[in-house]
Parts: structure tokens; sequence; C-alpha cells
């Protein structure tokens, strides 16, 4: 395969594993000839996130496959290779019954659970959110939000409403940019959430 061809497929792959726009896992393996399905809101909640959990997944929760799958009832975990903003890492995927992608785990130096990202619109915020819902309906904050950088150039990542240890990240599809500040409000508006991120809380 030529280069070229390659690095286009390879940076495909990689913006559909950062929307989280994948059914099957984002996977080290590369191969996009499959439909890509667009996010929509969802009445389903497998999992709930909140200041202190992540359905079982907690502070205290090791990081490991046996460990993802016994905080997560029903759940199967297996390696899978993301995007975070800064990089392309291995974690954990956490699938549900039907092979669908939930969460993605993340591993901390202490050999706890990182940070946890959920990627699919079968879950629930701890004000509601959800993946696909758009940054007016979430009733987000401008000043509660950031301008995401390099892998997740032009997004928004936001604060949740009183989680501080909940992010949200919107995306505008096909934004032209620019990309050294936040959308224009009118625009902003517009964004969808695209993953709830959550970290351990701290004290």
């Amino acid at each position: 395969m030529p280069e070229s061809s390659y690095s286009m497929r390879l940076s495909r792959l990689l913006t559909a594993c950062l929307l989280g726009y994948l059914v099957a896992a984002c996977s080290p393996t590369i191969d996009d000839s499959g439909p890509i399905l667009v996010a929509q809101t969802s009445d389903v909640t497998l999992v709930e996130i909140s200041r202190d959990s992540v359905g079982g997944i907690t502070a205290d929760t090791r990081y490991g496959e046996k460990a993802i799958e016994a905080a997560l009832p029903g759940f199967t975990a297996e390696g899978i290779q993301t995007a975070e903003e800064n990089t392309t890492e291995w974690a954990i995927g956490a699938f549900n019954s039907d092979g669908f992608q939930v969460l993605q785990i993340f591993k901390g130096k202490d050999g706890k659970v990182r940070a946890v990202h959920g990627v699919t619109h079968h879950l629930q915020g701890p004000n509601g959110e959800r993946i696909g819902m758009t940054f007016a309906q979430v009733g987000t904050s401008r000043g509660d939000c950031r301008l995401g950088k390099n892998l997740w150039r032009g997004m928004a990542i936001c604060k949740a409403k009183g989680t501080p240890n909940v992010e949200l990240v919107f995306a505008i599809p096909e934004y032209p940019g620019p990309f050294d500040r936040l959308a224009p409000q009118d625009e902003l508006r517009k964004a969808s959430l695209q993953r709830i991120l959550w970290f351990p809380p701290k004290g």
C-alpha cells in the first residue's frame, strides 16, 4: 500500500476513534471499509457517570481486563488503541453484551484507572448529558470551556456542571476553523457532544 494512502486511512481511523463513531473497538488493525455511524441520543442507559464513579469503576479500581469486567457486570473488556488529546495509546475497551463499545479506560502510573472516556449515546453524564446532544441542549457555559489542541484541535472541552472531574468534549462537524480560539457562539451552540471524560476525584 502506498505510504500516502496508508496515512490517509490511518488519519480517518484515528478521527473515527476520537469521535467515538465506530461501533466496534478502534483497534490497531486498519479497516475503514465498514460504515461509520454518527452518534444519536438514546433513552437506553447502560452506564451512569457521576462524580465518584463510572458504573462500578471508582478511583480504587485496578487497571486490568478482569478488574474492569468485575466492576461492570455483563460487560467484556479487551485491549484497544485509541486517541486522547495529545497521543494515541493502548487502553481497555468495555463492551456490552451486544459487542458495542461503551467505555475506554486508561491506565495510571499507580496501576489504577487514570481516566474513563464514555463514547456511546447509551450512557448518561452527571447532569443527564448524552453523546449526540448539542452544546445548547446540554446548557454548557462558554466560560467553562477551553480550546482542544493537537488531536482534539478545534474542539471545545468543557467542565460538566457541578462536577469538576468530568469533562465534555464537543465538536462541530466540518468546522473550517480558525483553530486558535473557541468557535463563535452561534457555531458552538450547534457543536455535538462526542465524549464524556471522567477522572478519579481528588480528595
